[in-house]
């Protein structure tokens, strides 16, 4: 049988926000998740995603020739 843990133990275990961990999980980013009606279950030995977010403040823009 499977262990899950909640976010709220994911978030304490990862050191990230609920909400960020609920948004990974929305984006299937956390292999194995599964959601319970409004509850997240996480794997216990599921890894923390890499953050894929731009951290630099400048955004890549695509320049489409005309």
């Amino acid at each position: 049988m499977n262990e899950y843990i909640t976010i709220k133990e994911a978030s304490q275990k990862w050191n990230i926000s609920i909400r960020r961990i609920n948004t990974l999980c929305n984006e299937e980013r956390i292999p194995g998740c599964v959601k319970f009606g409004m509850a997240w279950a996480i794997p216990v030995d599921a890894e923390k995603p890499s953050d894929m977010r731009i951290k630099s403040g400048k955004y890549v823009k695509n320049n489409h020739d005309k």
